[in-house]
């Protein structure tokens, strides 16, 4: 893992330690993210993958260190193995063609040595350090990727979690307005200045919106939950949330390789590098020094007199090792990975013409957003005009206080319409900001 890494992650566990100690406090977007860094098992385990990678990297650059290995064997030969001697060998006056079986050797033998392997020239291990080199690339951008996916789905969660909570306060506030409202039509009623149909009506607004209250409430609880599990972070831990949402026209990203992309070509590098070592593997030899250094021992223990002795053994030299024919194994692994090339080429123009198309329809729903929240903003203050309009002809006796309430719910939805507007543009700027590979850029 690199150097700036490893400080980064300090840095974020640090900032999160703080924030532990200030479970009440409210967590703002940055924060939520900054501790998903630390505490989300799928970063997590994809910081062991990167140290993983970087292990199968140095396994595969150890293969050029030269190997020492120490053997050691005892045997005891119940029988002696034969050997035929031709007869003529000892008696020169003996026949052809004539042999005498004969054994040799003495019951104990005794081997130690010490053997040493080092390859001078191996295409497969110089193959491998390439590929593990690639995959170590590799990992480090699904790391990257899922930064990226934890980020998007911790902005979302949040996004959500702020919506919810100013429904909630919304329907609330409706939910007092129409219970101040029933019991000013039933001072009515009992006056016989309203209808009991009339009373009715309210108290159905009523039920319905506590059933509207309980169900958001219901939402927003699952939302946070699903977001203290994003962060990875204990569910029953406290979490309050910015309330306040705020809106900030963003200029247009400047469109960059996406993470997709980058995975895609570098598994492409991949690919072709396992076929340059499969290539060169069958066609290229493998030169390895050898040495061998130790001793034998020849142990007897029958009449006259046992004995047990040891005479050194040593030597060094060179090992050439070519593949003439392997029943084309090698060739069948070629032919895999070139199919594999082929799909991963196919994959590329895939991905290119589905993120082109992602991001116009990404801009498209980003400026309908846009227009959305300029639109909200001007019933607003309509809304606004109207409300204050009906205040001062409820204090001039031309409103009934029915007449004010309306009003100010009136303003209140169009407040919260206003929220939900900005939400969406909030939205629609993630996914261009994502589909233009500049997420892990503005972090």
């Amino acid at each position: 893992m690199k150097l700036a890494n490893i400080h980064k992650h300090i840095s974020i566990l640090l900032i999160a330690i703080g924030f532990q100690t200030a479970q009440a406090q409210t967590w703002t977007l940055q924060q939520c993210i900054d501790t998903a860094q630390v505490y989300n098992k799928n970063l997590q385990m994809s910081r062991n993958n990167m140290a993983i990678g970087d292990q199968r990297e140095k396994e595969a650059k150890a293969n050029l260190i030269p190997k020492i290995t120490a053997n050691a064997d005892y045997k005891y030969f119940t029988n002696l193995p034969y050997q035929l001697l031709p007869l003529n060998a000892l008696n020169p006056a003996a026949p052809e063609g004539e042999f005498r079986a004969a054994q040799f050797g003495v019951p104990h033998n005794i081997n130690t040595n010490l053997t040493l392997l080092m390859p001078l020239y191996n295409p497969q291990v110089y193959g491998a350090i390439q590929t593990t080199k690639i995959a170590s690339e590799l990992t480090e951008l699904q790391y990257q990727k899922t930064e990226e996916q934890i980020y998007f789905e911790i902005s979302n969660l949040y996004y959500n979690a702020q919506i919810l909570h100013n429904q909630l306060s919304f329907i609330e506030s409706n939910l007092l307005n129409a219970e101040r409202l029933l019991k000013n039509m039933q001072l009515l009623n009992e006056q016989l200045l309203a209808k009991a149909t009339d009373v009715s009506k309210v108290k159905l607004q009523v039920s319905q919106l506590a059933t509207q209250k309980e169900t958001i409430s219901s939402k927003y609880e699952q939302v946070l939950n699903a977001l203290k599990f994003a962060m990875g972070i204990p569910i029953e831990q406290n979490l309050q949330i910015e309330t306040n949402i705020q809106y900030q026209n963003t200029n247009e990203y400047t469109p960059s390789s996406t993470l997709d992309i980058r995975i895609i070509k570098t598994q492409n590098r991949l690919l072709s590098s396992e076929i340059n070592t499969l290539n060169k593997s069958r066609f290229l030899p493998s030169l390895n020094l050898i040495g061998m250094y130790g001793t034998t021992g020849f142990g007897y223990n029958g009449q006259p007199s046992s004995f047990l002795d040891f005479y050194p053994i040593g030597f060094a030299g060179v090992q050439l090792s070519y593949p003439l024919f392997n029943g084309t194994v090698t060739q069948r692994k070629i032919n895999q990975k070139t199919l594999e090339l082929k799909n991963n080429e196919l994959q590329f123009g895939l991905i290119s013409e589905q993120t082109d198309m992602q991001v116009k329809n990404a801009r498209i729903q980003r400026e309908v957003a846009k227009k959305s929240v300029e639109t909200t903003t001007e019933q607003i203050e309509l809304a606004k005009t109207i409300y204050e309009q009906t205040v001062l002809q409820q204090k001039q006796g031309t409103a009934s206080l029915t007449d004010v309430l309306l009003a100010d719910n009136a303003l209140r939805e169009a407040q919260q319409t206003y929220l939900t507007a900005v939400i969406d543009y909030l939205k629609a700027d993630l996914e261009l900001k994502k589909l233009t590979g500049n997420i892990s850029i503005t972090k």
